[in-house]
């Protein structure tokens, strides 16, 4: 078994700790690895770290700080498969799913090498006669980062790190103690591509040790993916305390699906979108609303795909649905099913005792159909975080979006139909921050935000997109005012000395 070690100035790092966290294959039930629980003196020495090094990072040129993305860039390439499999091991996606998430954790890489332009200014000669003015953007100093479980490359090593770092500021990361293989090897490469020791730290602990990024004096800002209720707290403590914060949050994204929408097109969409990744990302279709008149069509269409749909191990690439995270979190999901058929929901596909040949002991749930949720039902307004889909059942267009709006979550929406009309109206009129029509997951690529609304999201500024380098850098103007000969000679100056258009 690999006792895993914090990444802290460039070198690896064993722990003094004498507690260890067990890092677990979801697709067979082992322990494949332990991590630390990092002190709270190793936590001050990885903070110590990025403070030391951010002197000479930030004072480092944009091109400079981009090519060594550059560098990064080929070796992610270069490691593709390796990550892909370290992912598949830790976190239970399937095969191409994974490495879907450490393509997306290149695509903000790329991101980060276009921070030259990225991080550009604007001036104005003659803002006032004789003055003008500049504005530069500036980086702010250690930032940290704490990362869910789901997506071990794209978002620490995607959403957080490469974009804090590019606008040069330097990092602490707190990878997710049950999936953190995949961003403390994706830190070797940092090192391998050149960076500077200390301008990335990668540890793992509990939030008793995270607890004091939101109250360090050299923490400028946090970024946070979890829990709504986890994600709250740390926006009010770090926030009271002066911090930047961007809080990505809960979910429970309904689709609309209105009558005129091509059925087996709809529900290949749907079964992406709401079962995919095992339904454990915030992005999942986890609520479906549906027009009456075709929603008993729509529920044996999805029935029949989803027969053939594989579950098995992760790294098997013939497989469709991978396990869950944890036992503890099939668990959870399992209790949420039976929730949801106490309250009244109809079951319409089982998948709580699937069983894989030879992985018996590996975390799997099925495909799980829930028709016939009513307003009220905690299982159809709840995050499950796995793959159950509700199904709700509506008269029309204009019912559906009421429910949908109704949700206290918003991260994203998406409606099904051929209709223009009705699809403009959704877009316009969804409370859903990333709006798909007739895409299920409306996720955008990076160089738009990941711009979650209403308790799915807490901050200003959303996560990547250009969002990313005004929340990671602050702003500064310069004006200026040269003399001729004949101002020079002037005894009186202005109240205002150019801070007005006149």
């Amino acid at each position: 078994m690999e006792q895993l070690k914090a990444f802290i100035n460039g070198q690896y790092v064993e722990s003094k700790t004498e507690k260890y966290m067990p890092v677990h294959n979801p697709s067979t039930g082992e322990i494949i690895a332990e991590t630390p629980c990092c002190t709270m003196e190793e936590v001050e020495d990885a903070i110590a770290a990025a403070k030391a090094a951010y002197p000479a990072w930030s004072s480092t040129p944009a091109h400079k700080r981009a090519q060594l993305f550059f560098k990064l860039r080929e070796l992610i390439v270069e490691h593709m498969d390796e990550l892909t499999l370290c992912v598949a091991t830790e976190n239970g996606k399937n095969w191409a799913e994974s490495k879907g998430d450490v393509a997306k954790a290149l695509e903000m890489v790329e991101m980060a090498c276009n921070i030259p332009t990225l991080m550009m200014g604007e001036s104005l000669m003659n803002t006032s006669t004789g003055y003008d003015t500049t504005l530069y953007r500036e980086p702010l100093g250690v930032f940290a980062g704490l990362a869910p479980f789901n997506f071990p490359a794209m978002i620490p090593m995607g959403w957080m790190a490469p974009l804090a770092i590019s606008c040069g500021n330097t990092y602490v990361l707190k990878a997710a103690s049950i999936t953190p293989m995949t961003a403390l090897k994706m830190a070797e490469l940092y090192r391998q591509a050149g960076f500077p020791d200390g301008v990335l730290n990668v540890v793992t602990c509990s939030r008793v040790e995270a607890d004091q990024f939101m109250s360090h004096p050299d923490i400028k800002g946090i970024t946070f993916v979890g829990s709504t209720s986890i994600g709250l707290h740390i926006y009010s403590e770090a926030a009271a305390h002066g911090k930047r914060v961007q809080c990505l949050c809960e979910a429970k994204n309904h689709g609309l699906i209105l009558k005129d929408a091509p059925l087996e097109r709809t529900v290949a969409g749907i079964i992406n979108s709401s079962f995919g990744c095992a339904g454990e990302r915030c992005m999942a279709l986890s609520a479906l609303v549906v027009e009456e008149e075709i929603a008993d069509a729509l529920v044996e269409e999805m029935k029949r795909q989803l027969s053939r749909r594989n579950v098995g191990p992760a790294y098997d690439k013939n497989t469709n649905l991978g396990p869950v995270i944890s036992q503890e979190h099939k668990e959870s999901i399992l209790k949420w099913i039976e929730t949801g058929i106490a309250e009244g929901a109809v079951l319409a596909m089982d998948g709580r005792n699937v069983s894989v040949p030879g992985y018996e002991g590996g975390y799997y749930v099925g495909p799980t159909i829930l028709d016939h949720v009513k307003p009220g039902m905690t299982v159809g307004d709840r995050e499950i975080f796995g793959p159950v889909l509700c199904i709700k059942r509506v008269k029309n267009f204009e019912e559906g979006l009421a429910l949908m709006n109704e949700n206290p979550f918003a991260n994203g929406s998406c409606i099904f139909t051929q209709n223009g009309y009705y699809a403009r109206e959704f877009a316009r009129r969804t409370d859903g921050g990333m709006v798909g029509v007739n895409v299920g997951i409306p996720v955008p690529v990076g160089i738009f935000p990941f711009s979650g609304h209403k308790n799915s999201f807490f901050g200003d500024l959303h996560a990547h997109g250009k969002d990313f380098v005004r929340f990671y850098t602050e702003s500064k103007t310069v004006t200026t005012r040269w003399f001729d000969e004949e101002e020079m000679k002037n005894t009186e100056v202005n109240t205002w000395d150019g801070s007005m258009s006149r």
